[in-house]
């Protein structure tokens, strides 16, 4: 199955009624919905989508590949089965999925430059979408290996937020929220290995779940980075992300992390609010040996929230967690999976020189750091689990700051790199290195329009009490109806853009 460049799709008729179509801001359950109901072609609908990836691509770059051939003809396929009377999940969606996720007849770059062969097979995660009915159309960019917090690299360039042109939606699946933020698709899949999915949801106005380790099977590997990294979903609404997360909970038998199954499914769990919980402000953070200065923005937009969630009902109290050395078990098995995955680069000089090394360090950390930061994970477990005798939830903020400018690690070295990044992001990583879930709520815009996001986290196996939380807040919030400037949303309905926190 070929692979069309993005900017130039297989079809260039891509005209579709607007008549068939949901609007661009339509959910992604509004579009199951609309498909199920003949309300909308698969067919309209994806051939729509693949327009505006090409029309986007100059401005916004979300996408690495496109698979606009495939994508048709699954469309076509899954109009037959609508007619037909057989209903799915997602039967006719498109979704797009991020450059480290591996897509039958289609390379996984993890965004390197070079010729990389195409993937054999689906991954666990994709078959699981295909399963359920999804048409997959392609896949997002991110940044070398996942590492840094803007979505930039040599083999791409630069992917720019549909809130602000000049600022990075975040990294490392920067590609897949700047696509469903702009109305390109109603979903995305990505991956959340320091804060991944979290920070570009912070960034563009999304939700953003990273579930409990091997809840989504990351097969064919039985972990990803040493355990860090997580798939997950980038919706518009909770509910959205509760239908993702339905779909593709479920382990693979050679999965090294498998959890037991939810009591029942996430999205029962929004039907209802949750009870008065007591949930744990936290505005500290682990040591990460860079200076972090909280921007005042950030700040003010959390503990609004706080006091939304204290007129709810809810206890929210200030509160800190003593995360002693934990960051010596993120930089182990990070960089230590940074040195695995440069052996599959086909050519190594290519890549960028922090990400060689890095890779070098992370040798060095693979025969040294790793064995006994992975033996202290469940040490680290124990102690800050205890807290959660006293709270139920933590809700912090996402990332320290609002989005970055493009182009500000552009120049910068290793170490300087590395300083930006844990100055800017030193909230989301913890909860990697613990395995538990964690998601991330829009909680404002800044004075100039800017997304920013906060925190709900917590301890093993609370996803759905995360979700129903979250949920709460939708309601009141009703964040979903906050649209950029820039991209296919803005045509579908008047923007409700406004400065600052409300």
């Amino acid at each position: 199955m070929p692979a069309a460049n993005p900017s130039s799709p297989s079809r260039t008729d891509l005209s579709p009624s607007a008549a068939e179509l949901p609007p661009r801001t339509a959910t992604l359950g509004e579009c199951v919905s609309a498909l199920a109901e003949g309300r909308a072609s698969s067919l309209a609908l994806v051939e729509r989508t693949l327009a505006d990836i090409a029309a986007t691509q100059s401005s916004l770059n979300a996408f690495r590949v496109v698979c606009a051939r495939r994508a048709l003809a699954d469309a076509a396929k899954a109009d037959r089965r609508l007619a037909a009377g057989e209903r799915l999940p997602l039967l006719g969606v498109p979704i797009a999925v991020k450059d480290d996720i591996d897509v039958a007849g289609l390379p996984t770059a993890f965004g390197c430059r070079g010729e990389f062969a195409p993937s054999e097979r689906d991954c666990e995660m994709v078959a699981r979408l295909r399963s359920a009915g999804a048409v997959i159309v392609g896949k997002t960019n991110t940044p070398e290996l996942g590492q840094f917090p803007f979505t930039e690299g040599g083999a791409f360039g630069i992917t720019r937020n549909p809130w602000s042109l000049d600022h990075t939606p975040g990294g490392s699946s920067g590609g897949a929220a700047a696509a469903v933020a702009a109305g390109i698709v109603p979903a995305a899949i990505g991956s959340d290995g320091a804060g991944s999915v979290r920070i570009p949801a912070s960034w563009c106005n999304l939700v953003g779940v990273k579930p409990q380790r091997g809840r989504i099977s990351t097969w064919p590997e039985a972990e990803s980075f040493n355990g860090l990294t997580c798939l997950g979903p980038l919706t518009r609404t909770v509910a959205d992300s509760a239908l993702l997360l339905d779909v593709l909970s479920g382990s693979h038998p050679g999965d090294l992390h498998r959890p037991a199954p939810p009591e029942r499914p996430y999205a029962e769990a929004l039907r209802r609010d949750p009870p008065p919980l007591r949930i744990a402000l936290l505005l500290s953070h682990p040591f990460s040996a860079a200076p972090v200065r909280l921007h005042p923005q950030v700040q003010s937009a959390v503990q609004r929230l706080a006091t939304r969630l204290r007129e709810l009902g809810h206890t929210v109290v200030p509160a800190d967690l003593r995360y002693g050395m934990i960051g010596l078990a993120l930089l182990a098995c990070g960089e230590a999976g940074v040195h695995e995955w440069v052996k599959k680069v086909p050519d190594r000089a290519l890549l960028d020189r922090r990400t060689r090394e890095t890779a070098a360090l992370g040798g060095l950390l693979s025969r040294t750091l790793l064995g006994p930061s992975r033996r202290l994970e469940e040490h680290y477990r124990r102690r800050i689990g205890a807290r959660f005798k006293d709270f139920d939830v933590a809700l912090t903020p996402t990332t320290a700051v609002p989005p970055l400018r493009v182009g500000v690690g552009a120049r910068l070295g290793g170490f300087a790199t590395h300083q930006l990044i844990a100055s800017a992001c030193p909230y989301a990583w913890p909860w990697n290195v613990l395995g538990w879930p964690a998601l991330s709520v829009p909680a404002g815009l800044t004075d100039s329009g800017l997304p920013i996001g906060a925190q709900l986290l917590g301890p093993a196996d609370s996803e759905a009490l995360l979700l129903a939380l979250a949920a709460q807040l939708e309601r009141c919030e009703r964040w979903a109806q906050r649209l950029p400037p820039h991209g296919p949303a803005a045509r579908s309905g008047a923007s409700e853009i406004a400065g600052g926190a409300a």
